[in-house]
């Protein structure tokens, strides 16, 4: 007897729907399973045995033969297990036909039968609804994440001899597994206090008002300054000044996450801006993504988010040069012998740095670095990466009265009310186009949205001379100035906004 069970497979972050067609007939006993399948499928063979008779259910002496489609597709992973173990026992008659009709099964099992998690939940059930599929049996760990996606009927099933129960009752479906939709949504959106405010900050104000500029128009921003000058404080407090995510945005970081094997099992969607930041001795597989089995890596992590790479010139130069592309693309390629992916990475890129290895450049008082020192200590990062930085800023010492100073700081839902105030000229501006933010406006309509006068144009010019400046730096003083135009809630860029912006784009002290 032939079946066919519809399952879901993960092609990098995207999901496509698989069948686990499997066919029982009369020969010489054995299982056979084909469709391109690597070691941890073709383990899947011993798995369903094993768990079947754990149930009390023999596989009697026939030819049973598994075939899992697309077959040009590499299938990864032991989620194929529960699809494999209901199609054999459709096949042989113990689950009804109309039990698998229009639904979709994921899930590995245990060899005691029990249905254990898997990854990529939530991009398979979005992949379901889109092809009308009215439910999906799902591993029971993975309710929440499933739920989130309206509209469709998620069973969750914490052992095989459950998901036989429930495929048997073709006529009646028991209503409780199904997990409200609905609620799990709206639980996830509540909101959650947090521990970190700009408000906890004394002095550094001209670093905060860079910051303040960075987050508006999502410029990727670098800090220069000694150690304890706060650029890792004032960095982790970046998040609470950036717009909440939005629905479709939630569930598209959610997706990578969930690909990635990383989504906290209690939270059915990621509501917060992702906050990453990475030791400087982070591999290039793991900030980039890939490996044997690819999976998203840092950066695809920190998208719509933030990445910090504190101690800059501390992380290798191979690593660094990684960080091209997606500055400047918002994406990452990785091709692999099993094919090639294509991982979102728009994120907002906040680096911090000592101003030369000992960290007190150009206090000579307590500098003991050489001139030939500090040059190859900053020539670890490169001009190509420093271009495609937005915003330098220095973070000078604190000084102690401002420490011991209890006036009132700024807090963060202050700063964020302007930001947010910025981001809606953005919105307005940009309707109907590709872009959200100035700093993702492409070269060909720079000059449509960020019209210069004759003033400002004779400044540029001078500015591109003196300072000797790339295509793409002048292009990116020219965004900048847009966005502090924006947060002084100016339609048009004047001398005064190039000139702010001007001062964010290099450190002349560090950099000559």
């Amino acid at each position: 007897m032939y079946s066919r069970v519809i399952t879901g497979a993960l092609n990098g972050i995207e999901s496509v729907l698989a069948a686990v067609e499997v066919d029982a007939s009369k020969g010489l006993p054995g299982l056979e399973m084909v469709g391109q399948l690597n070691n941890e499928v073709r383990e899947a063979r011993e798995r369903v045995r094993v768990a079947l008779k754990n149930i009390f259910i023999e596989i009697p002496p026939m030819r049973i033969t598994v075939s899992i489609s697309p077959a040009e597709m590499r299938k990864e992973g032991a989620a194929y297990d529960l699809p494999i173990a209901v199609g054999m026992l459709v096949s042989l008659g113990l689950i009804p036909e109309e039990g698998i009709q229009n639904t979709l099964i994921v899930g590995e099992l245990g060899l005691d039968g029990e249905v254990r998690a898997v990854k990529g939940i939530l991009p398979i059930v979005r992949k379901a609804k889109r092809e009308r599929i009215k439910r999906c049996i799902v591993p029971m760990e993975n309710v929440r994440e499933g739920a989130v996606i309206d509209g469709i009927e998620i069973i969750g099933v914490a052992h095989l001899s459950e998901t036989i129960a429930y495929l048997r009752e073709v006529e009646e479906r028991k209503a409780q597994r199904i997990a409200p939709a609905g609620q799990t949504r709206m639980d996830s959106f509540e909101e959650t206090d947090t521990d970190v405010d700009f408000a906890d900050i004394n002095g550094q104000e001209a670093v905060k008002r860079a910051v303040e500029v960075a987050a508006a128009g999502f410029h990727h921003i670098l800090m220069i300054g000694p150690p304890g000058s706060g650029k890792t404080m004032i960095a982790k407090r970046i998040p609470t000044i950036l717009p909440d995510l939005s629905m479709d945005e939630s569930l598209e970081v959610s997706t990578i996450y969930s690909v990635a094997g990383v989504l906290d099992k209690k939270k059915a969607l990621i509501t917060k801006r992702p906050f990453l930041d990475p030791h400087h001795t982070i591999s290039e597989q793991a900030l980039a993504g890939g490996g044997r089995i690819p999976k998203p890596g840092v950066i695809s992590l920190a998208h719509r988010g933030v990445l910090f790479m504190d101690e800059l010139p501390e992380f290798r130069r191979n690593v660094l040069e990684i960080l091209r592309q997606p500055l400047e693309d918002k994406r990452i390629h990785i091709a692999r012998a099993y094919g090639s992916f294509v991982y979102p990475a728009d994120f907002m890129l906040v680096a911090a740095m000592n101003p030369c290895p000992c960290g007190y450049f150009p206090d000579r008082n307590k500098c003991t670095c050489s001139e030939i020192e500090i040059k190859k200590y900053l020539s670890r990062i490169s001009g190509p990466i420093l271009d495609r930085i937005d915003v330098m800023t220095e973070a000078p010492r604190v000084d102690i009265r401002q420490l011991s100073s209890d006036m009132s700081n700024e807090n963060s839902r202050q700063i964020k009310a302007r930001v947010m105030e910025a981001r809606e000229r953005q919105k307005h501006r940009y309707r109907n186009t590709r872009y959200q933010f100035n700093a993702e406006l492409g070269t060909g309509d720079i000059r449509k949205y960020c019209k210069l006068g004759t003033d400002e144009q004779a400044m540029m010019e001078e500015v591109f001379r003196c300072m000797n400046l790339s295509a793409r730096a002048y292009h990116k003083i020219i965004k900048v100035a847009r966005t502090i135009a924006d947060l002084d809630q100016k339609e048009e860029i004047n001398t005064e906004h190039l000139s702010e912006a001007v001062c964010y784009r290099t450190n002349s002290k560090y950099y000559t």
